[in-house]
């Protein structure tokens, strides 16, 4: 048996009675929650459908009503399972963590801090509200790192109709942050963003990235499918030009088509800053579907798999410059 193969039986071995265990307290949470369910939903209906009768309108009461229960039941969820999650991330995403690389550690709660996020300037709207959790750091070959996945938001205020005031809130960002030692202190700041105006408005979006006030000049880049892939901001064209060389430029390309959606990033003193965009709510245990057994285990680890992968993809082991 090769070494790999002994490592992976091994890791098997360990996580399967934890994974048993951990089956054994979702089961019982379902249970509490199908006792609470039932019942809290019956009356809900029943209670909308009493009113609606009381008041001539049948529709509406009963919507209203599901709609509390729907709250209601959301609220109890995340009562009942939130040992549960707290648990099964720090036993078993703690585990895939370790066994994939002794060097990285895993704290479940924990994120990239917002400080260093608004650092990067890859996102430039105020935040009024800010999240996240699964937070890895460590070392891979010889680079530090670190990531963790955030939501980031602002939020608007209107008025209805009726002059009620109705709070909604919107997407800054959300995904993986990630950040890594990029061993050059960078003298200024270089910005790389998914190039949507010109996807939109072609040479128009041209013209606007280079009105583009809240940001550095537009760097022009000798790579046609870089620029029309991304847009570039720099506050020295040379060193922007410098840090994005042909070579990291394809790079990137690629991982954005491995990586199968937008990426952002920041070059700034001596870090790389990397924003990958998803909707995917990463290592999260099973709630409704069985744990005991090593496909959600895989699945984490293939998600770590492709976070990880960023150090080699971009070459980032390669010291190419070294620190001033």
């Amino acid at each position: 048996m090769s070494e790999e193969a002994l490592s992976t039986a091994s890791f098997e071995a360990e996580i399967a009675p934890i994974l048993e265990r951990y089956e054994a307290q979702r089961q019982a949470c379902v249970k509490k929650l199908a006792l609470i369910a039932g019942p809290l939903g019956i009356l809900g209906l029943v209670g909308g459908v009493f009113i609606g009768q009381q008041s001539g309108n049948p529709v509406q009461p009963i919507f209203i009503a599901l709609v509390v229960v729907g709250i209601i039941l959301t609220l109890v969820f995340g009562a009942i399972t939130k040992s549960y999650k707290r648990g099964y991330k720090e036993e078993v995403i703690g585990a895939v963590v370790r066994a994939y690389n002794p060097d990285l550690s895993y704290q479940s709660s924990s994120c990239i801090s917002q400080s260093q996020f608004r650092a990067s300037k890859l996102f430039l709207k105020g935040i009024d509200r800010y999240r996240g959790e699964d937070y890895v750091s460590g070392k891979i070959g010889a680079t530090d790192f670190e990531f963790s996945e955030i939501h980031a938001e602002y939020k608007t205020r209107t008025r209805n109709s009726k002059g009620r005031s109705q709070t909604q809130w919107h997407t800054i960002f959300k995904g993986v942050f990630f950040i890594a030692d990029f061993h050059k202190d960078f003298k200024t700041h270089t910005v790389v963003v998914p190039d949507t105006a010109e996807k939109l408005f072609g040479f128009l979006g041209q013209k606007l990235q280079e009105m583009n006030f809240s940001r550095a000049d537009l760097v022009k880049l000798e790579d046609p499918e870089f620029e029309q892939a991304f847009a570039v901001y720099g506050d020295d064209q040379v060193e922007a030009r410098y840090i994005l060389s042909t070579s990291l430029m394809r790079r990137i390309l690629g991982y954005r088509r491995k990586f199968g959606s937008d990426i952002f990033l920041a070059f700034l003193r001596s870090k790389v800053y990397i924003a990958l965009s998803s909707s995917k709510n990463r290592f999260e245990p099973k709630v409704f579907s069985s744990v005991n057994d090593l496909s959600q285990v895989e699945e984490f680890r293939n998600d770590l798999d492709m976070i990880c992968d960023i150090v080699e993809d971009l070459n980032l082991n390669t010291r190419i410059w070294t620190k001033a």
